[in-house]
């Protein structure tokens, strides 16, 4: 009776492996690889799937998302004899789970080592200068290689980054004195730049001040003479208007002649000659006056200090 519970239970176990085995649940964006005698037979893709119990083998499971891989950092020889250490990270996808199980050892390893001899050969052929100024030509480059070998692999490479370029230290400090000489550079030049503009402005604004001015100046120097021409011309109209005769004209003259010889730099006064003309008519005036029984009339002015006393016919020169 224990014998046949033994066998019973032993037959409940063996049936329960066998479920186990004969059933395969497969994630989503996986696979699976299955081998019949230790020779590949299917890929079992996601889902619910069923095997042949001790029969089938459930070799490798893939996941079929895309992955990401930093490697660490690598030496590398510029074409300047240069070494710098360059830090990758390779975004890759298992497209065929059977290539990625049966045609490489570690497509992992295998794509770092591609990774390192790959980026070798292409920042040996540039200077320092072009590998720190050229990354997305040499994540191009990269990524053509690796995807064009890893293909038998059954993966696809997506996309290739280079995280840091650490070129030597000493080279490190030379990049910081350039560029701190460049960065002082381009500030003298752009507080030169600044003054002389500054110093443009001010001889601009010098400049159309003047004109300013100067025009200014001429439109006044036009408005007054303008001004007194419009005086003269009003003047000579009202003269006219007045109809003035000889005597009343030789007496205005008379009485100008004192303000002529007004002021201490006066040490010479030329007289004219056509004052004894108008003496000659003003004292014809007066005579008629007289005879009419009139006024003396107005007086004329005593010469003053500068003026001659005897007329002359003719003006002096000195």
């Amino acid at each position: 009776m224990d014998a046949v519970i033994i066998v019973l239970i032993i037959l409940v176990v063996l049936v329960f492996v066998a479920l186990i085995k004969t059933v395969q649940v497969i994630p989503q964006a996986s696979a699976a690889i299955v081998e019949r005698f230790g020779r590949y037979t299917r890929t079992l893709n996601a889902g619910l799937n069923i095997v042949v119990p001790f029969i089938d083998t459930v070799r490798n499971r893939v996941d079929l998302r895309e992955q990401v891989v930093p490697f660490p950092p690598q030496p590398v020889i510029t074409q300047d004899n240069l070494v710098v250490n360059i830090d990758t990270v390779i975004y890759y996808q298992v497209t065929d789970a059977r290539a990625a199980t049966y045609e490489v050892a570690s497509y992992i390893q295998a794509i770092e080592q591609l990774t390192v001899t790959t980026l070798r050969n292409i920042i040996g052929g540039m200077d320092l200068e072009r590998t720190l100024t050229s990354r997305e030509e040499i994540n191009a480059a990269l990524r053509g290689v690796l995807d064009e070998a890893t293909g038998k692999w059954g993966i696809r490479v997506n996309r290739v980054e280079l995280k840091a370029i650490e070129p030597p230290t000493s080279i490190q400090d030379s990049m910081e004195k350039q560029m701190r000489a460049d960065r002082d550079k381009r500030a003298a030049i752009l507080q030169a730049e600044g003054v002389r503009q500054s110093e443009i402005l001010q001889a601009e604004g010098h400049k159309q001040s003047e004109i300013l001015r100067a025009e200014g100046d001429a439109k006044a120097a036009a408005l007054r003479a303008e001004g007194e021409a419009q005086a003269i011309r009003t003047v000579f109209e009202s003269i006219h208007a007045g109809d003035p005769d000889q005597k009343l004209l030789s007496y205005q003259y008379l009485q100008m002649l004192p303000k002529i010889a007004e002021g201490d730099a006066n040490k010479l006064w030329i007289v004219p000659s056509e004052i004894g003309d108008a003496l000659k008519g003003l004292g014809g005036a007066l005579d008629g006056f007289k005879k009419h029984g009139g006024d003396a009339g107005p007086t004329i002015p005593a010469p003053t200090p500068g003026m001659s006393k005897r007329p002359p016919e003719r003006p002096e020169i000195d």
